[in-house]
Protein backbone atom coordinates (compact mmCIF):
# COMPACT_ATOMS: atom_id res chain seq x y z
CA UNK A 1 0.00 0.00 0.00
CA UNK A 2 2.82 2.31 0.51
CA UNK A 3 4.47 1.90 -2.46
CA UNK A 4 1.23 2.15 -4.22
CA UNK A 5 1.01 5.46 -2.28
CA UNK A 6 3.90 6.54 -3.47
CA UNK A 7 3.51 6.08 -7.11
CA UNK A 8 -0.04 8.44 -6.58
CA UNK A 9 1.91 11.00 -4.87
CA UNK A 10 3.96 13.59 -7.10
CA UNK A 11 7.50 12.22 -4.78
CA UNK A 12 9.34 10.75 -8.29
CA UNK A 13 8.08 13.07 -10.69
CA UNK A 14 6.76 16.62 -10.99
CA UNK A 15 3.06 18.05 -11.03
CA UNK A 16 3.07 19.11 -14.74
CA UNK A 17 3.31 15.41 -15.73
CA UNK A 18 0.02 14.84 -15.09
CA UNK A 19 -2.39 15.85 -17.92
CA UNK A 20 -4.25 19.48 -17.26
CA UNK A 21 -7.92 17.33 -16.90
CA UNK A 22 -6.78 15.40 -14.22
CA UNK A 23 -4.80 17.68 -11.97
CA UNK A 24 -8.22 18.61 -10.05
CA UNK A 25 -8.63 15.07 -9.34
CA UNK A 26 -5.02 13.99 -8.75
CA UNK A 27 -5.30 16.89 -5.87
CA UNK A 28 -7.60 15.16 -3.66
CA UNK A 29 -4.70 13.13 -2.41
CA UNK A 30 -4.01 14.63 1.06
CA UNK A 31 -0.29 14.47 0.30
CA UNK A 32 -0.01 15.76 -3.36
CA UNK A 33 -0.45 19.02 -1.76
CA UNK A 34 2.20 19.41 1.08
CA UNK A 35 4.52 17.40 -1.28
CA UNK A 36 4.14 19.69 -4.16
CA UNK A 37 4.71 22.78 -1.69
CA UNK A 38 7.96 21.63 -0.53
CA UNK A 39 9.05 20.84 -4.20
CA UNK A 40 8.57 24.37 -4.84
CA UNK A 41 9.82 25.57 -1.80
CA UNK A 42 12.98 23.32 -2.57
CA UNK A 43 12.90 23.47 -6.18
CA UNK A 44 11.87 26.99 -7.43
CA UNK A 45 8.50 25.10 -9.13
CA UNK A 46 5.49 27.68 -8.78
CA UNK A 47 3.18 27.04 -5.57
CA UNK A 48 0.10 25.80 -6.64
CA UNK A 49 -2.68 26.97 -4.03
CA UNK A 50 -5.22 25.43 -5.57
CA UNK A 51 -4.21 21.90 -5.06
CA UNK A 52 -2.69 22.56 -1.20
CA UNK A 53 -6.12 23.72 -0.74
CA UNK A 54 -7.85 20.90 -2.11
CA UNK A 55 -5.22 18.50 -0.38
CA UNK A 56 -6.02 20.26 2.91
CA UNK A 57 -9.85 20.30 2.67
CA UNK A 58 -9.40 16.50 1.78
CA UNK A 59 -7.06 15.54 4.56
CA UNK A 60 -9.47 17.19 6.90
CA UNK A 61 -12.60 15.84 6.03
CA UNK A 62 -10.55 12.69 6.14
CA UNK A 63 -9.75 13.46 9.64
CA UNK A 64 -13.15 14.23 10.77
CA UNK A 65 -14.38 11.38 9.61
CA UNK A 66 -11.77 9.40 11.47
CA UNK A 67 -11.99 10.99 14.48
CA UNK A 68 -15.83 10.24 14.62
CA UNK A 69 -15.58 6.61 13.76
CA UNK A 70 -13.40 6.42 16.34
CA UNK A 71 -15.59 8.01 18.70
CA UNK A 72 -18.37 5.53 17.61
CA UNK A 73 -16.12 2.58 18.59
CA UNK A 74 -14.00 4.27 21.23
CA UNK A 75 -15.28 1.86 24.00
CA UNK A 76 -15.41 -1.39 22.50
CA UNK A 77 -11.53 -0.57 20.41
CA UNK A 78 -9.74 -2.39 23.26
CA UNK A 79 -11.37 -5.05 22.66
CA UNK A 80 -10.74 -5.06 18.95
CA UNK A 81 -7.22 -4.56 18.92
Amino acid sequence: MVQLWMFASPVAYPYSVIPERWQLVYALNPMAGIISGYRSAMLGEPFRWAEMAISFLVAAVLFSIGAVYFRRIERRFADIV
